[in-house]
Formats: structure tokens, sequence, C-alpha cells
């Protein structure tokens, strides 16, 4: 599931099992330890929380991953502001991170890629801080297969055209490349020259876990208020679930202050809640997450943040049922909510306690 630079430098691939490796393991001294996904997922939800104070708008991408969006910081030095995101986790997490800059995503993640590998960089990587010439020079160093949208199969049929570095692609002729390739290869052409046309969803695998979480525009003193906002969270990472063809295991949700506001009484907490089996109905995760709502609620508190994280994701198509389930959901239904929002907006049809906007009172629809 995971491997460390030294066993990949061994020739380890992902997947393999261990009863292939083990006279490799006898060999070199590999050590096999076990998954602890729920340590994963709290981890991953610690860190994430930590990783958006830097910034308002947030991409989780995956479990160890996100982006964070840099408008408005161009009065900054990002390379020193990265060094603050390294600090703060480091301190608060205990784990360590690599921080890119790019004005695409695609080059976020070379510039992410060449911070982890290039110690000259000191773990932060500006691309926009180098000049023209150093980026060729950067470029021409990494092998085209690091490019992220170019994957494994392509990497071979690039080399052998004689693109076998990020600069030569970025300096290729992207018609020629639609034609000989695809869409996507043109359009991350693009963005390693600065254009950004290629969205997340349409490189991201399905994703491992969902987190749904917002800012609040005042501060929320009770718990009807959080109530609310958690459930219309819960919404829309459901949608997402369901969208993506996955069940989630668990739900882990929390809430906190702002931390910025030192004259305030501080409060910061996060409950994983496991369901009895994986289950994609937005009633069954709502009332998962409401009930670790109730047992994480302080009275006397400015709240300013909520979120939730669905974890355990498993393929909807290969779910194991538990022998004694009460209530395994309504897919008809989630199929009617998911069509009338996506026809209507989102939100035309939700839960009811995720309350109705004044100003929509008349014209919602609440499933309870």
């Amino acid at each position: 599931m995971a491997r460390s630079q030294e066993v990949k430098a061994l020739g380890v691939r992902m997947g393999v099992p261990w009863f292939q490796l083990r006279d490799l393991a006898k060999k070199h001294g590999i050590v096999a330890k076990s998954s602890n996904y729920s340590l994963y997922g709290d981890m991953s939800a610690r860190m994430m929380a930590v990783l958006g104070r830097f910034s308002p708008d947030q991409e989780i991408y995956s479990i160890d991953e996100c982006f964070l969006g840099m408008d408005g910081f161009g009065h900054l030095d990002l390379a020193a502001y990265g060094q603050q995101i390294r600090t703060r986790r480091k301190q608060w997490l205990g784990l360590p991170v690599c921080v890119g800059f790019g004005a695409t995503k695609t080059l976020a993640k070379l510039a992410n890629h060449a911070a982890k590998k290039r110690a000259k960089f000191g773990g932060v990587c500006d691309l926009a801080a180098l000049s023209a010439a150093a980026q060729d020079a950067l470029f021409a160093s990494i092998d085209v297969g690091e490019v992220w949208g170019v994957g494994y199969r392509g990497t071979p049929r690039l080399k052998a055209l004689g693109i076998d570095n990020v600069k030569a692609l970025r300096d290729a002729d992207p018609k020629w490349l639609r034609r000989e390739f695809s869409v996507v290869l043109e359009r991350t052409v693009a963005e390693l020259n600065g254009t950004p046309c290629i969205e997340l969803e349409e490189e991201a695998p399905a994703k491992q876990q969902i987190m749904s979480s917002r800012a609040f525009g005042a501060y929320v003193y009770d718990l009807a208020g959080l109530e609310e906002a958690v459930a219309t969270y819960v919404g829309r990472a459901a949608e997402k679930l369901r969208r993506q063809g996955s069940r989630a295991g668990a739900v882990q949700v929390y809430v906190r202050t702002n931390p910025f506001k030192a004259d305030h009484p501080q409060y910061q907490r996060g409950l994983t809640v496991p369901l009895p089996e994986p289950a994609d109905d937005t009633r069954l995760l709502a009332r998962a997450a409401l009930a670790g709502l109730r047992r994480l609620y302080k009275p006397g508190y400015a709240y300013q943040k909520a979120g939730v994280m669905l974890l355990d994701l498993s393929d909807a198509g290969h779910a194991q049922g538990a022998l004694f389930a009460t209530d395994r959901g309504n897919p008809a239904l989630m199929r009617v909510m998911d069509r009338v929002n996506a026809y209507w907006g989102r939100g035309t049809l939700r839960l009811a306690a995720e309350g109705v906007p004044a100003g929509n009172r008349a014209g919602a629809c609440a499933a309870a």
C-alpha cells in the first residue's frame, strides 16, 4: 500500500503481495507494518485542517496532498510562506511536508516534486522565483514521467519520440500531441506553459476520502446552528461519494473556534463515527455525523468552522452487508435527490436537518 524510498530503490512495486517479498525482505531487512486506516484518516483530517489555515481556497487531492489557492497572496514571499507551512505542520503534527508553488496545478505538482527531490530547495520550490534559464535547467533534468497526467503508459511513447524530460514536453507542439495522444496531454502541455486548463477531477482517481468544510461567515454559538452546517456538509460530501460510486465506512466530524482570536476561548475537537456497514445514503451519513457532533459540542464557545470527512471508502458495487443491519438506506431516494439537484441546482432537495434559507421557504423541499 505504501513504500519507503529505500524499498522503492530495491525495485519493489506498489501492491506486490508480501509473500513474494520474503526472500528480498530477509536479504535487505525490509520491515512490513500493518495498515491503520482509522489513524490515517484522523491524521489526514488534522493535516488538512492545519493546511486549510494558510489559504481560504483548499482542494483536497488525496489522503496526504492538497492544493491551496494563492490568489491574493502575491505580496508575500511564497518561499518563506512555504517554510511557515512546513514548520507549522512539523510542530503541530510531527509530519514532514514539501511545498511547491506554480501558476497551474501541473506546475504546482512539479514544483512539489522538485522540493521533495532537490535538497537545494529546502523543501519549498517556487517556480515563479526562478529565472527562465533556471526553470529550463530544472525542467530538463526531470524525467517526463514525473509530469502529472503523463502516466506510466504515456511515458514510453513520449520517450520513443524523443520527449524524455519536462522541458521537451513543455516545448512540444500541443496540437501534434493532441493528434498523437489525447486532448488531456495537450492540456497538460498548456499547464506546463502556465495556462490553467486541467480540472482536478479529470486526472484524479476515486478519492480515498471526501471532505467538506467551510469557515462560517459569522460565529456560531448554539448546537442547532452547527447541526445545520454539518448536515449541509454531509449532503455535499455524500453527493460526491455517490458520484464516484463509493460508500463510506466511517464519518469524521470536527469543529473549531478561531485560532487567530487569542482573546477568545479556544476549542478544537474531532471525532470519527464508524458505520455498521458502508453507506452512501445521505440520511445515514448525516445521522452518524450529527451523533458525533452532539458528543463534541460544548456551549460557551464561538465556533468559526466545522467540517466532515467520509472515510474508509469502498466500491459501492462490492459492499459487504451487515447481518443485523436495520437500515441499509434508500438508493432510489438518493437517485431522485441527485437528479433533482443536478437539474434544479444544489440544495433544491435536501435533508430537513440542513435547514431552509429564509428566501426559499415557499419553494424548497426537504427530505426527512
